[in-house]
């Protein structure tokens, strides 16, 4: 079984976290301090075993996916039932963290009430969830998604990015090819943080 997938279910979204059993939600997981160590080979690799440890025993579809030095944007959908995208979360960004140090990896100091929590400076200690409501809002969360890498100037064209599931979405037939020329007419009216700082 694939876990890249375009899902069409969908859950109802509010400020607070919400647990909708079957629910599709867009997450944004941050570095601490921004180390940009998430597109280096290394981080590359810890991650991508990080989260099929994690997708093994607890399914879900991944969405929609940008991994940027620093961060990481995805779009989550699970199965009927299942709420816990928090502990999937939790459990990639430990299993990365465990794999990275053993490695001999660095990480940045941490401050002393964190090394008291047993905190590591790799990632920020929370992560940002905003629940998808409808198909207009995955198509917005998927565009920003794949615009990611062109508002973060790291490429002039989408299409350059390597580390996104926009390939996929071209190859499906959801974008052409050269899509993201300018910033998508979806993000011009909404303004939320998106979970980066």
């Amino acid at each position: 079984m694939n876990p890249y997938y375009l899902n069409q279910e969908f859950a109802m979204s509010d400020y607070r976290r919400w647990f909708v059993p079957g629910g599709t939600y867009f997450l944004t997981l941050v570095t601490y301090q921004r180390q940009p160590i998430l597109t280096t080979d290394e981080g590359r690799d810890l991650l991508r075993e990080s989260i099929l440890d994690v997708w093994r025993p607890h399914r879900f579809k991944l969405v929609a996916a940008v991994l940027l030095p620093d961060h990481f944007h995805l779009m989550m959908s699970l199965p009927t039932g299942d709420f816990r995208y928090s502990m999937r979360i939790q459990r990639i960004k430990s299993g990365f963290t465990r794999r990275w140090l053993e490695a001999g990896y660095s990480e940045v100091e941490v401050t002393e009430a964190e090394r008291k929590k047993n905190q590591h400076g790799i990632w920020q200690p929370r992560f940002w969830e905003h629940t998808v409501q409808d198909e207009d809002d995955l198509h917005r969360c998927a565009d920003y998604i794949h615009w990611n890498p062109r508002k973060h100037e790291l490429v002039k064209r989408v299409v350059d990015y390597p580390w996104s599931s926009f390939h996929r979405f071209v190859r499906e037939g959801h974008y052409e090819l050269h899509w993201g020329g300018e910033c998508p007419e979806s993000l011009k009216s909404t303004k939320p943080s998106w979970g980066e700082p």
